[in-house]
This record gives C-alpha cells, structure tokens and sequence, in this order.
C-alpha cells in the first residue's frame, strides 16, 4: 500500500512554483489543441498575466532552492553537488533567464532573439519532469502525484500543440507545392 510522506515546506513552495510554471504553459496549448476554448475566459488571463505567473514560478523555485540548499549545506564547489542536482540546476538557470528577460526591455533589445530565449521553457518542462522523477520517486509525498499529473498532462498538451501545428505547416507546404505545379503546367 501506498505510504505518502508529509511535504516539506521546499516541497511546497517546489510544486507551487511548478503550478505557477505550468499556468504559464496552458494558454497557447489549449488554444492550438482546443480552438474552442480561444475565446472562454482561462486561456485569455492566463497569456494576460504570462509573465507576472512566470516570475512567481521563478520566485517560488528560488525559496525551493534556498531551503534545499541550506537544508542540505550544499557545496557548489563541489562537482558531486552538479551530478546529483544537475536537473534542478539547469532549470533554475534557465528560468533565472526567463524571469530576467521577461519584461519590454528585453522584449525591445533582443527582438527575434528573445523569442528563440523564451523557447528555453520547453526544455525546462522536460528538466522537470526528469527533476521529478529523480528525486520524488522514493519519498512521495500528497504534492507529488499532484505534481506528476500536471506535469505528464501539460507535456502531453504540448507534444499535441507540436504535432498539430507540424501537420498545418505541411499541409500549406503541399498547398504551395501543388499551387506551383499548377503554374508550371501553365507555362
């Protein structure tokens, strides 16, 4: 039988802050894969406050991060500490990026590039589901299948978004195709 151990406070502020994160995922998923729901109430404030989510995501992973650290007196001069929290790191890193960046400034000096930084988002969702994993598999607690359930559906939101949005990309491809075919017979 399943034994949930209680939450830490860490654990807490990690699946709010994962909460946060994936109310920032949502919008643009529900919208592609479920094009009735672009005009209901929850995608539009969610991309409305996108931002605002995405630094509680970040502030509420930074108390996740403070707590573990000094709970666990980790030492980051020490190449062990990366092996074993490389998942954690790298996410915390790129979502450092994400909250530095996500105000109009970056948005005005990075232009193109800021777009291409923010798909980094997708990379941490993959890092969490891993970070997870690695360290909730042994020791759940009543936040954890909470967490996996949100995470695995987002996920599963955003291969669907992907895949669907890949499908109309080829077929305005074989639009055009078959529109220059048509000249070319033409000629």
């Amino acid at each position: 039988m399943w034994k949930f151990n209680t939450a830490s406070t860490a654990n807490i502020l990690g699946f709010l802050a994962l909460s946060s994160y994936i109310f920032t995922l949502l919008p643009t998923c529900l919208r592609v894969v479920f094009p009735p729901l672009r005009k209901t109430k929850l995608p539009v404030v969610l991309l409305k406050f996108r931002r605002q989510l995405g630094i509680l995501a970040f502030l509420l992973a930074l108390g996740h991060a403070w707590i573990l650290i000094n709970k666990r007196d980790l030492d980051f001069l020490d190449l062990k500490t990366y092996e074993i929290y490389i998942q954690g790191i790298s996410t915390f890193l790129i979502f450092t990026l994400l909250a530095a960046t996500s105000n109009d400034w970056s948005v005005k000096k990075l232009k193109k590039n800021w777009r291409r930084l923010h798909q980094l988002t997708y990379l941490a969702m993959f890092l969490l589901a891993w970070h997870i994993y690695d360290k909730m598999f042994d020791q759940w607690s009543f936040v954890t299948p909470l967490a996996i359930i949100g995470l695995l559906t987002t996920i599963i939101l955003f291969l669907t978004r992907r895949y669907l949005e890949w499908q109309e990309v080829k077929i305005k491809e074989d639009k055009s195709y078959v529109s220059a075919a048509k000249i070319k017979i033409i000629d």
